[in-house]
């Protein structure tokens, strides 16, 4: 089998369609899908529906979290959340704050571009965001539609980076609350990419170690932002805590480079995934 456990539509940053996305992993020669988009389920029904008799579809999202260290210093991280209730009050009530947070983030950042005279507008963004709550990806394909950057690896390098000064910060959940609100609706939480240090700061193992014990069941060990020594780590970490080790690409479509199935989740692994109660099922055979 093969199966990957983190991917995003239009329905957030990437851009395929759910029903392309869906396409494309059969292409792929996927056997399981989870559709992982940022704060949001708005992609399930379309890849449910699209789905052809061969393909397992697993629901799921990735939540945008926080944890500060005992000096204060605020670290990003993402938890994927699987197989929870969507109707679940408190998780829709987070994820609909989550959102909103990034619309307003985005309008800031698009502000502060065009008040440096990059040509950009807030209705050229909204236009590619297609209905979907905008992100920064958007912004960076808004800036090379205007010729500003090359194309979205650069835009973000240049001007959509954390550390510049376009930057805005979105707002998030305390990683430990994110935890309970996605068990509490009958989830399976499992960090993302926990060791992405291009992306920014990353928490130490015993940091791991605590959100296991609050009920995190698994760790992203196969992720393509990882190199074989972060693989390794996470893999030895994931056995400590009696955490199960998954991997999964991270697709978006063009807005990255890396493919769909660029990293996968082992077999085993996801049987042990599946055996965790959660509030819904795997769609397929």
């Amino acid at each position: 089998m093969r199966i990957d456990l983190h991917t995003h539509t239009v329905a957030s940053d990437g851009t395929d369609t759910p029903a392309e996305l869906v396409a494309a992993a059969v292409a792929a020669g996927l056997d399981v899908l989870a559709i992982t988009d940022h704060d949001t389920t708005r992609g399930w029904a379309e890849a449910l529906d699209a789905r052809p008799a061969g393909l397992t579809i697993v629901p799921g999202a990735e939540f945008s979290c926080v944890y500060y260290d005992p000096t204060g210093r605020r670290v990003s991280l993402h938890l994927l959340g699987y197989l929870f209730d969507p109707d679940d009050p408190a998780l829709r009530a987070e994820r609909s704050r989550l959102r909103e947070s990034r619309l307003v983030r985005a309008e800031e950042i698009v502000r502060r571009l065009a008040a440096d005279d990059f040509e950009i507008t807030w209705e050229q963004v909204g236009a590619l965001a297609d209905g979907a709550t905008v992100g920064r990806p958007h912004i960076a394909r808004a800036l090379v539609a205007a010729g500003v950057v090359p194309d979205v690896s650069a835009a973000f390098s240049e001007l959509l980076s954390s550390r510049g000064g376009y930057y805005v910060r979105k707002a998030d959940t305390d990683v430990f609350d994110s935890i309970g609100l996605i068990t509490a609706a009958g989830g399976l939480p499992v960090f993302a990419h926990p060791i992405a240090r291009r992306r920014g700061p990353v928490v130490g193992d015993e940091v791991v170690a605590a959100m296991a014990a609050a009920g995190l069941v698994g760790l992203e060990v196969n992720h393509p932002d990882h190199d074989a020594d972060d693989r390794e780590h996470a893999a030895g970490l994931a056995r400590d805590l009696g955490l199960i080790g998954t991997g999964s690409s991270d697709y978006h479509g063009t807005n990255k480079t890396t493919r769909l199935a660029a990293c996968t989740t082992d077999p085993e692994a996801y049987e042990r995934l599946l055996a965790l109660p959660a509030a819904r099922a795997p769609v397929g055979p």
